[in-house]
């Protein structure tokens, strides 16, 4: 155990019984200030917030709220894939606007397409008594929710579908945006279109190779199974990729890269080949200084803004008292065109 030695400069925290003594109020006119509660006066209010900033008093909110009889901590979880992605970071920024006005905290972590971590990390939230769940999930299957969603813990799932319960979720049209590339880069000439993927076993990878295949058969273009790589989990996973492409007998004149990252690898491998004005490239998922590189980066665009304020919106109304029945809420994306997707063969 360890003690605090003489001389040693902590202390213990504030407590609100020291708050009221400096004030010269009681306890319950504290709370009420520093749980903004009306029906206080200006000058008093003045004072207990110059006695709690000369003390350094936190208030302890999960207390409060136990004492309230709500049970709310005033905190929410979101789990999402990878916060370093340009896609996740602008959803989780989108989130913590709404939370910020509503005095919410976020508690977020990134899941890395582990299914273990994400069971992992659902039961320490749900131990910590968030108030709701926001969920871009790993797992195949969600049952292990069934028990919290029956006991009143609103859950969201973003950018993939629940699967073995209903809840509400916020999701693209991920088939799609597929269609939407193909169709653009058939429209400028091209016949040899590669296709790049993450992990077949992601939902939206899936779904995304899958309208892919369905829009190169709906313009009568033969599915070249060289063509098609998955399996790609990073940048320098997809620049290795189209190399090989690129190295081959009959290499593509074009490329459809399935996620923002890969299509991070794609460019970097047509400029480090000296090929970058030569093949015609769409990517899925729009990213910082992707319309600046030379070319401009073509993509298919999800509006992350819209995506984030839907999620939030569901979150908090369910928060709030909402039991309307489940909401499956399926967003268009959006076809930019910049440069490197008009390039014709």
């Amino acid at each position: 155990m360890t003690s605090l030695s003489k001389g040693d400069p902590r202390r213990p925290r504030a407590t609100m019984r020291e708050v009221a003594a400096l004030a010269g109020v009681s306890l319950k006119t504290v709370s009420r200030v520093v749980n903004r509660e009306s029906g206080v006066s200006a000058d008093v209010v003045t004072r207990v917030e110059r006695a709690v900033a000369q003390l350094g008093y936190r208030h302890n909110l999960a207390a409060s709220n136990l004492r309230r009889g709500h049970g709310k901590t005033a905190m929410v979880g979101a789990l999402l894939q990878d916060v370093s992605n340009s896609f996740s970071s602008s959803l989780l920024r989108s989130l913590e606007d709404e939370a910020r006005d509503r005095d919410v905290v976020i508690v977020a972590s990134s899941l890395d397409e582990e299914p273990e971590r994400e069971r992992a990390l659902v039961e320490g939230l749900v131990r910590r008594r968030v108030d709701g769940l926001l969920l871009m999930p790993a797992t195949d299957r969600h049952d292990y929710l069934a028990d919290d969603l029956r006991s009143g813990l609103p859950i969201v799932f973003v950018d993939r579908s629940p699967n073995g319960i209903d809840t509400d979720s916020v999701t693209i049209d991920n088939a799609r945006g597929s269609r939407l590339a193909v169709y653009h880069l058939v429209a400028h000439g091209h016949r040899r279109i590669a296709f790049l993927g993450d992990l077949p076993t992601i939902q939206t990878a899936r779904t995304r190779h899958e309208g892919f295949e369905a829009a190169m058969r709906a313009r009568h273009l033969p599915i070249d199974p060289s063509m098609t790589i998955t399996s790609l989990r990073s940048p320098e996973d997809a620049e290795a990729a189209v190399r090989r492409l690129l190295a081959s007998d009959e290499p593509p004149t074009a490329i459809f890269a399935a996620r923002n990252s890969l299509a991070v690898g794609t460019i970097r491998a047509l400029h480090r080949l000296g090929k970058a004005g030569e093949i015609a490239l769409v990517g899925f998922d729009d990213f910082p200084l992707a319309d600046i590189v030379d070319p401009p980066l073509t993509v298919i665009r999800q509006n992350v803004g819209a995506i984030g304020a839907e999620v939030a919106q569901r979150l908090f109304a369910r928060i709030d008292g909402d039991t309307s029945p489940p909401r499956h809420v399926v967003l268009a994306p959006e076809l930019v065109e910049r440069g490197s997707g008009e390039i014709r063969p």
